[in-house]
């Protein structure tokens, strides 16, 4: 198991971690340093415990991956093309950590800091942080509120709040890799569905390159159940990036809590998970460039050794005020809410 005493975190203090716990025998561990999700341990119907995600051996372990392995991201999660925002007209730019653009908020995001608890119990945290004006580059001063809630039925319900006093854009997400059949399995061979027609495509930046596209004839398809694996690589979308790392635009039907956004099933049927979110969109990824990163079970991960669903805006929307969506831009005076809901069933 994870431990946090071993070293400290960039602040000079030590990890705090926090185990949630239902009747049924689940346990979600997370962390303060970055609001991290560090574990979801589901009993299964053999009566074996099985890891559901991905995670590193210490807390130490996670200053030293690029993966973002289960951690907040904010202000902005995603990419903003060539780290700039126009307000009012004018270029405001940002902290680039991704060659000319910024990615998750950029190199110091909210992954990168301590978050402040605010309450708990046995079945839920709340964390909050204060990201001053000119964070990263983003303008004017943004409080953020993020609870967990492990519910009896082994539902993981994550909910985000934040107000600024600047309009400024904001979405936040969870970056958790789920593998549901345990480590040392690929991924890919995870059936998924997603209820979406349209993806983004990007080059090979992850910068979006062209409008919504149409998923009907593409590998880029899930609206029916499969695996990653069966359509890998054989789109040029894919190709650009090495596999899945694209936004698919959910129906308008999912973007509440009652209907699923997406369904993901282990390789050996034992586990379901399905999503319920509030965000316009899901990013997929296949775990491209997970190789090296470090691993729970010591030693590191391979590429394609989990997979992110992460509930968000489009990437680059500052950008694209056209796109069906809710507007990214929050405003003073207004408040932020997203909520995301992970129901695993042992099968």
């Amino acid at each position: 198991m994870l431990t946090g005493a071993s070293a400290n975190a960039p602040d000079g203090q030590p990890f705090t971690l926090t185990t949630l716990r239902n009747a049924g025998g689940m346990t979600v561990t997370l962390m303060d340093w970055g609001a991290t999700w560090l574990s979801a341990v589901l009993p299964l119907k053999s009566g074996e415990k099985r890891e559901l995600l991905l995670g590193c051996k210490t807390a130490a372990d996670y200053l030293h991956q690029k993966a973002y392995l289960g951690a907040t991201i904010g202000r902005y999660a995603n990419r903003i093309a060539h780290a700039s925002l126009l307000i009012d007209g004018k270029p405001h730019p940002l902290i680039a950590n991704q060659g000319e653009h910024q990615l998750h908020g950029g190199p110091e995001g909210f992954h990168a800091r301590r978050w402040q608890i605010l309450s708990q119990d046995e079945q839920q945290i709340t964390y909050q942080l204060h990201s001053e004006d000119g964070d990263q580059g983003f303008p004017g001063d943004l409080e953020v509120k993020l609870t967990y809630r492990l519910t009896a039925e082994h539902r993981l319900e994550i909910s985000y709040q934040a107000q600024v006093n600047h309009t400024c854009p904001v979405s936040l997400t969870n970056h958790a890799y789920f593998n549901l059949d345990g480590p040392g399995h690929d991924a890919r061979q995870q059936r998924l569905q997603l209820f979406a027609d349209r993806y983004l495509p990007v080059n090979s930046e992850g910068i979006p390159g062209a409008d919504l596209a149409d998923v009907t004839g593409t590998g880029m398809d899930f609206r029916q159940p499969k695996t990653l694996l069966r359509d890998f690589l054989r789109d040029r979308d894919q190709q650009r990036v090495k596999g899945y790392d694209h936004a698919y635009l959910l129906h308008r039907t999912c973007n509440a809590l009652e209907n699923p956004a997406a369904h993901l099933w282990a390789a050996d049927g034992k586990v379901e998970l399905t999503i319920f979110t509030t965000a316009p969109a899901l990013q997929l990824y296949s775990g491209n460039y997970l190789g090296g990163t470090p691993a729970r079970e010591g030693g590191t991960y391979s590429h394609y050794a989990g997979i992110a669903l992460e509930s968000e805006f489009l990437p680059d929307s500052p950008h694209h005020p056209e796109w069906p969506q809710p507007s990214c831009w929050l405003q003073p005076g207004q408040r932020y809410q997203s909520a995301t809901h992970y129901q695993f069933h042992p099968v």
